[in-house]
Parts: C-alpha cells; sequence; structure tokens
C-alpha cells in the first residue's frame, strides 16, 4: 500500500510483497526488507538493450519484504497515481517507485521524450496498482477535454494519463514577447480526454533556452 508520508517522502507498507523504486531512493525503513538491483528499469535484458538504444534511462531497484519501506529522492514533490488496466506516460526521471506486478517499458511518442533530451521515448507504465512521481515543487494536475486542448512546455511536463494525442508547435513562446532569453523552439499539445501532470519548474531542454 502506498501512502504519502509527507509531501516529499512514500511510505509503502509491504506484506511479503515487492515494489520497484528508482535506485537509492530508499531512505529508511522497518521490519525486513530485501533489495535487488533491476536490470533495464526492470524489464530485463531486452528492456537494458532498448533503453540503451533509445537514450531513455532509468534505474531501479525491486525491494521484498515485511514492513513499511520509505522513499524520497533530491526534497522532490510526490504524486500518487492509481492505474485501474490503462497507462501511465512518465519522463523517466520523475518515476520513484511502482507497485511490483505493474509493467514497465519504453515507448516511441514522437515528441514526449526530446523535453530531456533523450530522444523520441518515454517511460510506460500500466496494469494494476499505484505509481508515485516526482515533480520540483507541488504538481499541478490539468484536464484536458474534447473542447479543451492544452499546450505545455516541454521543460514543465511530468507525466499525462489517458485518452490524449500528442502534436508540437513551434514559434514564439510568452517568454519571447517578454524578451527572457530565447524561448523554447516547440511546446508539447495534447488533445483527448485525459489529464496531465506539470511541474512549476522547468528542466532543461533540447528545445531552447528556458
Amino acid at each position: 500500500m502506498f501512502r504519502l508520508q509527507s509531501s516529499k517522502v512514500l511510505a509503502v507498507d509491504m506484506t511479503g510483497d515487492a515494489v520497484k523504486a528508482k535506485n537509492g531512493s530508499m531512505v529508511a525503513y522497518d521490519g525486513q526488507m530485501a533489495f535487488k538491483k533491476l536490470t533495464g528499469g526492470g524489464e530485463g535484458l531486452r528492456g537494458m538493450v532498448t533503453r540503451r538504444l533509445t537514450g531513455e534511462q532509468m534505474t531501479l531497484m525491486e525491494v521484498k519484504g515485511h514492513g513499511t519501506c520509505f522513499f524520497a529522492d533530491r526534497a522532490s514533490e510526490i504524486n500518487l497515481v492509481t492505474l485501474n488496466g490503462d497507462k501511465l506516460y512518465v519522463e523517466s526521471s520523475n518515476l520513484l517507485a511502482t507497485d511490483g506486478g505493474l509493467r514497465t517499458g519504453t515507448t516511441f511518442t514522437g515528441l514526449r521524450g526530446a523535453s530531456q533530451g533523450n530522444g523520441l521515448f518515454t517511460t510506460t507504465i500500466e496494469g494494476h496498482g499505484q505509481a508515485a512521481i516526482m515533480s520540483d515543487g507541488p504538481a499541478v494536475l490539468l484536464r484536458v477535454g474534447p473542447q479543451y486542448p492544452l499546450t505545455v512546455d516541454p521543460g514543465a511536463y511530468v507525466a499525462h494519463q489517458g485518452n490524449l494525442r500528442q502534436s508540437f508547435q513551434s514559434g514564439v513562446t510568452f517568454r519571447t514577447f517578454m524578451g527572457e532569453g530565447g524561448g523554447e523552439a516547440f511546446q508539447i499539445r495534447f488533445e483527448g480526454d485525459g489529464v496531465v501532470y506539470v511541474q512549476p519548474s522547468e528542466r532543461n531542454t533540447i528545445a531552447g533556452d528556458v
């Protein structure tokens, strides 16, 4: 069971089951726990090869035992996401932990992976269970509807969920009008029905100055 001990610390209550977490993110535990580094983001040899080819980097460990394990990473804010057979797309650096039964993968998504300079691929999580994602500052959950498309700065994008289509648009941005830097070379546009997680801080991108 995933729960937030605080906005920056994830607590996972375990009764012999396993979770997958970002390598090195364990900060404390009680009870009996065993830790094992996973290959290829928990996807085995094939996943390791795929991630090396695509540049989508993710190092996970498996934690299994009885008790409570606590996870955190660089004082990042944590959000819990529940999956009911659907799929979550997330930047690999923003993934903290998942239920052991959830499947992780790498997928071609056109533009999204470029927000970290990692090519055109990103991490997927699917199945039934919970995932914990991180953001630099409290994440904002923005809903996309059929009549309400959403445009996101690639440096602020964290994850998305639902039946969404993506495209990109280039051109002048708000910061360009304000005379701040060169502006982003593109933004990500989402259409359809779903939610997008964004953070109130921007990572460096290959799209342009931030």
